[in-house]
């Protein structure tokens, strides 16, 4: 059997002396698409930088690790970006709001993901292979039409867009959405989701970190409740999307409604 994608044991973060996540023990396995739901500060951001390795846990007074990704304790951080391909707000603001000088197209921000930079480097080789693959990635998001066109010019949405490509360029074993559609209006949010739902089914293993519920697409096979840096509960969608769940988890009465394949919730009446 392969290894797990993700196997925390009894893994803790400090942030200011205090635990971000508290002493969390899971297995997520590759294939099995993950949702992670939670209120702001509840250590979503944080669970998945123990998955990147851009948080470290507590060690072990044993030596047990309490972290494993694709069945290592230990990785290089560049060798392991080849391994999950991560789309965030974050990622969004560097290549966007950091390119106000506008010197960066759409095809450039995605062929700039062979060289792990923000551009092509001086130095780096650009290969007729890379830039077939760079075209790929665009037409396989509908982003085709956006190649030429410079990053700051573009929609929110349509910047998302290219930034998926741009992940999805050096064939990620693993998409990693850290509130992937933070910033965008309805409609581009909606189409962006749609696009992440046809990569799910090309067997690219999903884990998503969200507060919204209808950002957790039909594709998700297990949902994660965190709050205070502690699993809340765990399952399948059908399960833990009740409002039992999700009112324990918001501290608040909470009612469900499904809106063709999603689920939306909201206050309910008092």
């Amino acid at each position: 059997m392969p290894a797990p994608l993700l196997e925390l044991t009894r893994a803790t973060v400090l942030k200011d002396g205090r635990p971000a996540l508290d002493d969390v023990s899971l297995t997520i396995r590759e294939g099995e698409h993950t949702a992670i739901l939670g209120p702001n500060g509840a250590g979503k951001s944080v669970l998945v930088g123990l998955l990147t390795h851009h948080e470290r846990a507590v060690a072990h007074d044993d030596g047990t690790p309490a972290v494993r990704v694709l069945g290592e304790a230990r990785w290089d951080v560049s060798t392991l970006r080849g391994q999950l391909g991560v789309v965030s707000s974050a990622l969004h603001q560097r290549f966007v709001a950091g390119n106000s000088e506008g010197f960066m197209t759409g095809h450039t921000a995605v062929l700039s993901a062979f060289f792990a930079s923000h551009g092509i480097l001086r130095y780096g080789t650009v290969t007729a292979a890379m830039q077939a693959r760079t075209e790929t990635a665009l037409a396989r998001v509908g982003a085709s039409h956006l190649a030429g066109r410079l990053l700051h010019e573009m929609s929110g949405g349509e910047a998302r867009r290219v930034m998926l490509a741009r992940v999805l360029v050096t064939n990620p074993r693993v998409l990693v959405l850290d509130e992937p559609t933070s910033g965008l209006d309805l409609a581009s949010r909606h189409a962006f989701m749609e696009m992440v739902r046809e990569v799910a089914r090309t067997g690219t293993t999903m884990v998503l970190v969200t507060h919204h519920t209808e950002e957790i697409v039909p594709e998700v096979q297990r949902v994660l409740l965190l709050k205070g840096g502690r699993i809340l509960a765990d399952g399948v969608p059908a399960r833990i999307l009740a409002p039992d769940h999700l009112g324990a988890l918001f501290d608040m009465p909470v009612a469900i409604d499904r809106v063709g394949d999603y689920l939306y919730a909201r206050p309910a009446a008092v």
